[in-house]
């Protein structure tokens, strides 16, 4: 096959089930991989779309096969991988052919990438893809970053194999350089922090409630239904209800407490102080992983201070509690992550589209849910408003806020560790304080360090009596 529409490097789960989507959708594929012989047996299994793919196992070859001005996606490990790729295309590509990497890549990379790109001429895409394999192969949820005419170039193909809700593309050109890799990363810190908030649900009902599995499925099904639909909170149930094959016990109940993860969710921590912008519901995700992945250490503290019995008397927590607290939580998450894309957008110049992030995220992604599309209507109107003071979602935390801290402060005398739950609770309780105690901050600072402090009555800096003494 001569004049491939586009090409694809990297036929890992994601690239090729990202292959097969753009085949589906009827475009013509040119494919490569490092390993070769995945080649072939990639074609061979494509089925009844082989021949939309030619596959190329030298690099040069691959080039030639694609229509000028070419496209070439990248699907291989963030990091160097990326560089080294680019590195090895550049010399067999023409002034206009368009490199994008549709990889994790931390959006610092991107930045420096694009850069280098734009210097030599070249076009150069760093788009976010969110949705796991199976999103990958029938509709992701993709998000743009780089040249806006080289989005327009490729956005034909982008929208056809993109998930679609209510027949619209969740594919969106989200601003220059690494805006749509951060927009991604923001994205997977929320789906941390989603993902914790309902791990912590289940832990209430686990060992609060002594409830088994099926019936926390049960539960997560029956939310499903309500305020809190979602993909996660689907899968939640499903998992829950599912029976291992070896051992007929629960699946859950079979699957060893350390939890894994790829890094985005630490970037959006690590961004987040970057820019003052504070997502401790999001921290307290990343850190509830760092702490599973120590069993060691768990399993030795559980000896050495003696598990409390932590079931809750009957009738101090309800379900309806623990679903008000997931509702709070949910929407005081997703408001540190706006804020935090707010922040970016205004530092890195990119004007982000607010109320087009939301729409992108309703389908195809991994933090689909209900609530996006009231999100995207709310930023339409008030992109930089804190969604947690927009008219909508003030009320539905009103309504819920009660059950939140009722769940986190009965967790807490019961020793049952929710803590992205509390950080939900604190933060909701921080900003909801007109004058909090960072006023005895700036009094120690300027004590320890000269530091200088606001007055509330003059403008100006100034320092404490204190001063001349210390000295």
């Amino acid at each position: 096959m001569a004049d491939a529409d586009i090409g694809l490097i990297g036929l890992g789960t994601m690239g090729a089930m990202l292959a097969l989507n753009i085949a589906d959708n009827g475009f013509s594929v040119a494919v490569h991989n490092r390993t070769a012989s995945k080649i072939p047996e990639f074609i061979d299994g494509a089925g009844p779309l082989k021949d939309q793919f030619s596959g190329h196992a030298e690099l040069a070859d691959f080039v030639q096969a694609i229509a000028k001005p070419r496209s070439i996606i990248l699907m291989v490990p963030a990091g160097d991988p990326v560089d080294e790729q680019i590195e090895a295309l550049r010399p067999l590509l023409d002034e206009d052919d368009l490199i994008i990497d549709a990889g994790n890549a931390n959006f610092h990379d991107t930045e420096r990438r694009a850069k280098v790109a734009a210097d030599a001429g070249n076009p150069y895409l760093g788009i976010g893809v969110s949705g796991g394999a199976e999103g990958a192969r029938f509709g992701p949820s993709i998000m743009g970053g780089g040249d806006k005419d080289a989005w327009d170039r490729v956005e034909p193909i982008l929208h056809a194999i993109a998930a679609k809700y209510e027949g619209a593309p969740c594919a969106t050109h989200m601003g220059p350089g690494g805006a749509g890799h951060f927009v991604k990363t923001v994205h997977n810190g929320i789906e941390y922090a989603d993902m914790q908030l309902i791990a912590e649900a289940y832990g209430l009902m686990r060992d609060g409630m002594g409830m088994d599995a099926a019936a926390c499925g049960k539960t997560f099904a029956e939310w499903d239904k309500g305020p809190l639909k979602s993909y996660l909170i689907e899968i939640s149930g499903k998992v829950a209800q599912a029976t291992d094959a070896e051992t007929g016990k629960p699946v859950l109940d079979i699957i060893l407490d350390r939890a894994g993860q790829k890094g985005t969710g630490r970037w959006t921590v690590i961004e987040s102080q970057m820019l003052g912008a504070p997502v401790p519901v999001i921290e307290a995700a990343v850190a509830a992983r760092n702490l599973s992945a120590q069993r060691d250490l768990r399993i030795a503290g559980a000896a050495a201070y003696s598990e409390p019995n932590r079931t809750l008397a009957d009738g101090v927590l309800s379900l309806d509690d623990i679903e008000q607290a997931l509702i709070a939580g949910k929407i005081l998450c997703y408001a540190q992550g706006y804020d935090l894309l707010s922040k970016a957008s205004a530092e890195y110049d990119w004007h982000l589209p607010m109320a087009p992030i939301a729409r992108v995220w309703r389908e195809g992604c991994i933090i689909r849910s209900a609530m996006l599309s009231d999100m995207a209507e709310v930023l339409e109107k008030e992109p930089d408003q804190n969604l947690a003071l927009s008219a909508h979602f003030k009320k539905l935390i009103a309504d819920n806020i009660a059950g939140l801290r009722k769940t986190a402060v009965t967790a807490q005398m019961a020793g049952i560790a929710v803590p992205a739950l509390s950080a939900a609770l604190a933060y909701f309780d921080q900003m909801t304080t007109a004058r909090v105690t960072a006023n005895m901050l700036q009094a120690q600072r300027d004590y320890f360090g000269a530091h200088s402090f606001e007055r509330v009555d003059k403008d100006g800096a100034h320092h404490g009596p204190w001063l001349n003494q210390h000295l």
